[in-house]
């Protein structure tokens, strides 16, 4: 046989091997009788969504008062929910007012509210899923904050797995005895991590 043919002999030998190789299944674990035969097994639990809030669309109106007197009212509901599924799966949500106060017609010093006399008191929640501990961040009036700086709105210290926390927060004006008459806008700003 020449070599020319034993070389293409050869290969061919080598190519249905190879196709043999490819083409043969996994096999299974093979166990003598009496004897435990096992399978590893893996699967995801997928988090799409994350760590999110809500918080109501707006404008909200919380109502009327003189100057010198006070306004109050509830914002509406904030819900944090958290799919992350995390082991230790804590948060904390933040709320401040917006730069500026709250204004009316050209937002001069007696058309403004400054935040320091806009306040903030979470109270308990509404509702929760999930396990840990749920902490509001002001518990009732006596513990209202002013919304100049960032305050602590809600938090979740212990647990883990998917949850969420609902709350329906109460915004206090303390309107200036210098106010004038209108309709004050301004914006309170939530957000979590």
């Amino acid at each position: 046989m020449s070599a020319r043919r034993l070389g293409t002999v050869c290969w061919g030998v080598v190519g249905l091997v190879a196709a043999l190789t490819v083409a043969l299944p996994a096999t299974a674990g093979t166990c003598p009788a009496s004897t435990t035969c096992s399978t590893t097994v893996t699967f995801t639990v997928t988090a799409p969504d994350g760590l999110t809030i809500t918080v109501p669309s707006g404008p909200v109106n919380i109502g009327s008062g003189a100057p010198g007197g006070q306004i109050s009212g509830q914002l509406g509901s904030i819900t944090v929910s958290d799919q992350r599924a995390t082991l230790a799966a804590t948060w904390t949500a933040s709320v401040v007012a917006a730069t500026g106060g709250f204004t009316t017609g050209g937002g001069t010093a007696p058309e403004t509210i400054p935040n320091t006399a806009v306040l903030y008191w979470s109270g308990a929640a509404t509702s929760t899923t999930g396990s840990g501990t749920f902490v509001p961040g002001q518990a009732n009036a006596a513990a209202a904050q002013s919304l100049d700086l960032s305050r602590t709105a809600f938090s979740k210290t212990t647990g883990s797995g998917a949850n969420s926390a609902t709350w329906n927060p109460t915004v206090v004006i303390n309107v200036p005895a210098g106010a004038v008459a209108g309709v004050y806008t301004g914006t309170v700003n939530h957000s979590v991590a």
